[in-house]
């Protein structure tokens, strides 16, 4: 069958195919090969300008321009014919060698120094600075916009809700009062926190040859400097230079940014718990859309699925961030291949994650609080002032208060009658009986509201 979204094995390249376009310059084959390009060109252009290499260089403004061009608007059709040449040699980072000495500029800078195209490089030169390219500019281009967007949207709802008072949940059962913008408000420190764990992570890069030892380079150029070159080129791609590596970069910075990520999931699917167990409780209703269907056989369902959705996703992401931030650190001696295949996912881990974000953020925008049903939750469950209460009475030396209130009310609950005929009879001054008197479970938020207008 010819592939299409409907054909697709994936579902990142089917059914969610047209939310997850924004990825695809980065971790398709296609954005690996013109990544490839990148590097291969750049290693090239800065042997040029190395003057102790005077068979080389150094190229002209206009020749650095022109083959920097190759690059930049570098296509599908390009990358089908480096594609062809692959299927001869059976080896993807060749094909791209010979994909350039046949492209590149036809001038005598670029024929003179054609032989200089990957010259004393591995594969893995190549590769590891273009999966290094890919995850820099993804991050910086879609994942953190729409992480960043996802948190500013649930801290303007967390300060939208601030002063909305609501019946706390400790084990599944009623507890101290709380406000659902301050609920709202510990998420989105949590994911501040975790994003900025994603931003600040270097990916690292090397360009040092066949086991990391600039063999081939010292052997060809004994006097050079290869290593001043290599930290050159690395740092101008805006990766941070790894000195020490076998024939691969060994993947440590790639494995702390999957870990960031999957630690933020991990935040992302408690919120996605608990707002579905918001909307059970109806504290949550949510926004109808014309013509859509909740349920195939109950006409009245009105179901959260983007947070169905967004779980499900998330678990998938971090069952493959996980396995790859285990997996690609680890080689057998000085290189073996099992990380080439695992590398291709790299794409696959953050769309999962990429779906399930905005998933969230679209089932976060379908919220509307019901007000009444949060004032009827707390109104149903005065026994939880049996805790400020019970404060109080040990503040001012009453024995056994703790005992007192647990009597009073574990297990069986109490009425707003029971509780102030209570603590009318309480050996306390009037001022502390006065305030006790005045406390409601809507009133007894404590700092929630402040916490969450700040946050």
């Amino acid at each position: 069958m010819p592939l299409s979204s409907l054909t697709a094995v994936s579902p990142l390249d089917g059914r969610y195919g047209s939310q997850l376009e924004s990825l695809r310059p980065y971790f398709s084959e296609f954005g690996l090969i013109r990544y490839r390009i990148r590097v291969e060109l750049e290693w090239l252009i800065a042997l040029a300008h190395a003057p102790e290499l005077a068979e080389i260089g150094p190229f002209s403004t206009a020749t650095v321009e022109a083959l920097r061009r190759l690059a930049v608007d570098f296509g599908e059709a390009d990358a089908a014919s480096v594609k062809a040449i692959e299927a001869e040699t059976n080896h993807d980072v060749k094909a791209i060698e010979y994909w350039l000495k046949r492209r590149t500029p036809n001038n005598d800078e670029v024929t003179k120094a054609v032989e200089f195209i990957h010259f004393a490089c591995t594969s893995e030169d190549i590769n590891n600075l273009s999966y290094g390219l890919a995850l820099e500019d993804s991050r910086a281009k879609v994942l953190l916009p729409e992480l960043d967007a996802l948190i500013e949207r649930l801290a303007a709802m967390a300060r939208e809700n601030a002063d909305s008072p609501m019946l706390s949940r400790t084990h599944g059962q009623p507890a101290t009062p709380t406000t659902l913008g301050k609920e709202l408000a510990n998420v989105v420190h949590r994911l501040r926190r975790a994003r900025n764990a994603v931003a600040s992570v270097r990916m690292q890069g090397k360009i040092n040859g066949a086991v990391g030892n600039y063999n081939a380079h010292l052997a060809a150029y004994p006097a050079f400097d290869w290593e001043a070159l290599a930290r050159s080129l690395v740092e101008s791609l805006g990766l941070e230079f790894n000195p020490y590596t076998t024939q691969i970069e060994p993947h440590d910075s790639i494995a702390e940014l999957l870990d960031a990520v999957s630690r933020a999931n991990t935040v992302l699917l408690d919120l996605d718990r608990d707002l579905w167990g918001y909307v059970s409780l109806g504290y949550f209703r949510q926004k109808l859309k014309a013509g859509e269907v909740g349920s195939s056989t109950m006409p009245h369902k009105v179901n959260p699925i983007d947070f169905e959705n967004s779980e499900g996703n998330l678990g998938i992401a971090n069952a493959l961030l996980r396995h790859l931030a285990d997996k690609l650190p680890v080689s057998r001696w000085q290189r073996d291949l099992s990380d080439s295949t695992a590398l291709r996912n790299l794409g696959v881990a953050l769309g999962h994650s990429l779906l399930a974000w905005r998933s969230c953020l679209r089932g976060v925008g379908k919220l509307e609080v019901d007000s009444r049903r949060l004032a009827e939750d707390l109104d149903a469950n005065w026994e939880v002032l049996a805790e400020p209460i019970q404060t109080i009475m040990r503040r001012y030396g009453v024995p056994n208060a703790y005992e007192q209130l647990k009597a009073l009310t574990r297990g069986k609950g109490i009425t707003r009658e029971g509780l102030a005929e209570f603590i009318r009879g309480l050996s306390i001054p009037e001022d502390a009986k006065q305030r006790l008197l005045a406390l409601s479970p809507a009133s007894y938020t404590g700092k929630a509201a402040a916490l969450a207008k700040r946050i």
